[in-house]
């Protein structure tokens, strides 16, 4: 192997290995900045005059931006934790690519100082294996055992350079790879830090809005989001098709027990980013409570929808996920009688809500 090679190794190595002693950013959720920067600002919607609501009109309105403000919120956390998987993965390979390259330069320094051996012995032997010498001698025995040990000697030596090429390829593959995992791993972290802005930046517009809120119209603001709730839920079942019962009653073992540690993390807050045990966001909520029941699944909404089986909503049975918005930026777990546990927003906690309380995209499942 050239020296290029193995200073492209060795460099590959010693980053690789320094991954090892920097922790992997914690999911919890970060203190949002008081003053988010400018291009995290201009990505959310603009906030009104500080001028209090004099009107049922416009505490809708506000009510509508802060549910704006959230969901796009939602949407870049499940950016942040997309990049979050990527990032842990690329680190995981990165860690054995470098054992990789380790194992492969020792086998090659084994490899080379059994080439070198043989040629010190063909060396001390006026250039001929001892083989090769015997070849030589007049006992026809001797002869015929030379022949063998020749042809043994040769192989040897073939098969000493054969692997010690193949393992030089190795080594230049597994530096590649090294490289290229490098890449992606510092592409995802760009992304995190771009989610994270955004997702500060939604939380602390929507923040702001109740912030000028006085204590009555607070009160009167949460009405008004349970009265938009419970409409979307009235609609839906009003039109929800007849639920397919041989289906929806066939709830297995583990769909049970997703149901049973999700509803148990009822009353505990909601943090972006969160995975438990103390916090969750809504994906973080869906993906342990599978995890709990036996069938890991995808970290995030989007890739949930993306990458469980779907059904049809009238074979929907509980512990199936139910997929909200276009974007598919929030899931909740349904548990039975049109209802969800779910992870809503930040200032929220793990709940129980109308199945139809928000616009659903579509139903999965993991465990079909």
């Amino acid at each position: 192997m050239n020296r290029r090679h193995c200073a492209a190794a060795a460099i590959t190595l010693v980053c690789a290995l320094g991954l090892l002693t920097v922790p992997v950013q914690a999911m919890a959720a970060p203190t949002p900045d008081s003053s988010p920067s400018p291009s995290a600002s201009a990505s959310a919607p603009a906030v009104p005059s500080p001028a209090a609501p004099s009107s049922e009109k416009d505490l809708e309105k506000i009510r509508e931006q802060i549910e704006t403000l959230y969901r796009q919120a939602g949407a870049a956390t499940d950016a942040y934790n997309l990049a979050e998987e990527q990032t842990k993965k690329q680190s995981g390979e990165i860690v054995k690519l470098a054992k990789a390259i380790v194992d492969g330069q020792a086998r090659i320094a084994e490899l080379k100082d059994r080439a070198g051996a043989q040629a010190r012995e063909q060396y001390r032997n006026g250039g001929l294996p001892p083989g090769a010498q015997l070849v030589l001698s007049d006992d026809p025995q001797l002869f015929l055992d030379g022949v063998n040990k020749v042809r043994t000697s040769q192989q040897a030596s073939k098969t000493v350079l054969a692997e010690l090429t193949r393992t030089q390829e190795d080594l230049e593959t597994y530096t590649q790879d090294a490289s290229s995992n490098w890449h992606k791993l510092e592409t995802n972290r760009v992304k995190q830090a771009e989610a994270k802005k955004k997702i500060n930046a939604q939380i602390a517009a929507a923040e702001k809005l109740e912030s000028r809120l006085e204590k009555k119209e607070l009160a009167r603001l949460r009405q008004l989001e349970q009265d938009a709730a419970n409409r979307a839920q009235s609609a839906w079942l009003a039109t929800r098709p007849t639920p397919n019962i041989a289906v929806s009653g066939a709830t297995t073992e583990a769909g049970k027990a997703a149901v049973a540690f999700a509803t148990a993390q009822i009353g505990k807050p909601y943090v972006w980013g969160a995975t438990g045990p103390g916090s969750y966001d809504c994906s973080g909520l869906t993906s342990k409570a599978w995890a709990a029941a036996g069938r890991p699944i995808p970290r995030t909404s989007q890739e949930q929808w993306r990458l469980l089986p779907r059904i049809d909503i009238q074979d929907m049975r509980p512990g199936d996920l139910i997929i909200y918005h276009a974007d598919a930026s929030h899931v909740g777990m349904y548990v039975g009688d049109g209802a969800i546990v779910h992870s809503p927003r930040p200032g929220r906690h793990v709940t129980l809500a109308g199945a139809g309380s928000m616009k659903i995209l579509g139903v999965v499942r993991p465990d079909r």
